[in-house]
């Protein structure tokens, strides 16, 4: 992608901001070259578009059912027309290869047009409430409401779809919202801003996109005009946010350090050797769910080794624009130097190289090792970065026990044909979703999506995110015999 450096403008009230302001350079994560300028808000345009969200709150929960689903239809058709556009400018400005930005677009469309359907299923319910004689002639109605405005913080690499996770279900239960998107990626929350900003059935001053400094950011945490904050990136920034976030309500999708088990009888060891290298090394492992950890039966062990080796060295490495690159780019090149000093740690503390541990400026090359201790950094904290780390196992539940071991508990995977297994598994694993024959890295838009421990607190997924976007209130009736 060359060409003119395009300066992108926030979106305050519903509305791009024509007024100077300072622009923060958005760098083509391959090249390193400025890719796009975007303007920086300051804190006084914090403080007015929160004061809009607050305005145009009553005005979005009067909206019906049927508008504000006609208005997250409108935001589907557009992200159809405007789908490769946006897959070339996230493949800049993340580094992501272009055939994973067309699977994000894609995925972002899902995730609005799921939000269409539910937004006409906000059900309650009827109350029968004469538990005793004393309360005979009583009964209730329960209804859902809209929370108010929003915060939203969202995150570099995935910096469309998990937007979208946010911004969909505010709309469709009509919440206002204010949006930080990344500073590293916020080209596609500022073209998603765009679109709304075009949908006449959105009331004015009803959300705003704000590219905003750190210093000037405080304000998504602890504004008490915001009625909920939802955040997704690091354990340690989500727990400080919510230790500050005062009497809002806190979504927190954070870090994990997943793992997954091959046991000794699997489906197809073809296909699930083809899961594992997807789980392992799409995005160049920059996902909460990148699966980190890898246990094989030693049943096994050395035939999934032997094969799965062999599939890592063929993966085509470097410029993310091309169809058949499959890892490109980290975000940037400290990222990628931080990934390879954790892997020769991993070797120093007395795990074994098997393939890559090295990289070239921002570009890590696939890396696999294997019996890395516990004590090592790629071990006990997410690396955040295209690594696997392999291990045998001879005892199912004590494998379970392994995948444990961690202070993360996001998502497992595991490959078997037993179905008691199966579900020792979804009992005993401390994670908030396990993926039966696929790897951890799997995540449908419509499913609860969210962990255990440290990897946060509440479900993403577009019902389950309304629902804490929802205020439920009680109609108590009493039958007077009046008529």
């Amino acid at each position: 992608m060359t060409g003119e450096v395009k300066e992108y403008r926030l979106l305050l009230a519903s509305k791009p901001v024509e007024a100077d302001r300072e622009f923060l350079d958005v760098t083509n994560k391959y090249t390193g070259e400025v890719g796009a300028k975007v303007q920086l808000a300051t804190h006084d345009d914090v403080d007015k578009a929160i004061d809009a969200a607050v305005a145009a709150a009553p005005a979005m929960a009067a909206l019906g059912a049927f508008e504000r689903k006609a208005i997250l239809e409108k935001t589907v058709a557009e992200l159809k027309k405007r789908a490769e556009e946006i897959a070339q400018i996230l493949t800049m400005e993340s580094g992501k290869p272009i055939k994973d930005a067309r699977g994000e677009v894609s995925r972002t469309i899902d995730t609005f047009q799921v939000a269409a359907e539910e937004s006409v299923r906000i059900y309650g319910e009827h109350m029968p409430l004469d538990i005793s004689a004393r309360n005979k002639g009583l009964q209730g109605i329960v209804k859902k409401f809209p929370i108010g405005p929003v915060s939203m913080v969202s995150p570099w690499n995935f910096p469309l779809n998990l937007v979208a996770h946010k911004v969909a279900p505010a709309l469709a239960v009509g919440c206002p919202f204010v949006l930080k998107p990344a500073s590293r990626t916020p080209l596609s929350a500022l073209i998603l801003g765009d679109i709304l900003s075009r949908i006449e059935e959105l009331p004015k001053g009803a959300f705003s996109v704000l590219p905003v400094s750190r210093a000037d950011a405080d304000m998504f945490t602890v504004d008490e005009r915001f009625k909920l904050l939802t955040f997704t990136g690091s354990g340690p920034v989500g727990w400080d946010m919510k230790a500050r976030a005062g009497k809002k309500k806190v979504v927190m999708e954070l870090g994990g350090n997943a793992p997954c088990i091959v046991d000794d009888y699997v489906p197809d060891l073809d296909y699930t050797i083809q899961r594992l290298i997807n789980g392992g090394f799409y995005q160049g492992g920059q996902s909460c769910i990148h699966m980190q950890r890898l246990y094989v039966h030693e049943r096994l062990y050395d035939e999934v080794k032997a094969e799965f080796l062999a599939q890592v060295k063929k993966l085509k490495v470097g410029n993310p624009f091309e169809d058949d690159t499959f890892i490109g780019p980290m975000i940037s090149e400290k990222d990628a130097t931080r990934v390879e000093d954790w892997a020769k740690e991993a070797v120093e503390k007395g795990g074994k190289l098997l393939c890559g541990g090295s990289r070239k400026g921002a570009v890590m090359q696939p890396t696999v090792l294997e019996d890395v201790p516990m004590d090592a950094m790629a071990r006990k904290e997410e690396i955040f970065g295209p690594v696997v780390l392999l291990y045998k196992y001879s005892d199912f539940k004590e494998a379970v026990k392994e995948c444990n071991n961690t202070h993360y508990g996001l998502q497992s995977g595991i490959f078997t044909k037993d179905l008691n297994k199966a579900f020792y598994a979804f009992e005993h694993m401390e994670v908030g979703g396990v993926i039966l024959n696929d790897s951890p890295a799997l995540r449908v838009d419509s499913q609860p999506y969210g962990g255990l421990k440290g990897s946060g607190i509440q479900r993403e997924g577009v019902k389950y995110a309304m629902e804490d976007m929802l205020e439920t209130k009680v109609l108590v009736m009493r039958n007077v015999g009046v008529l």
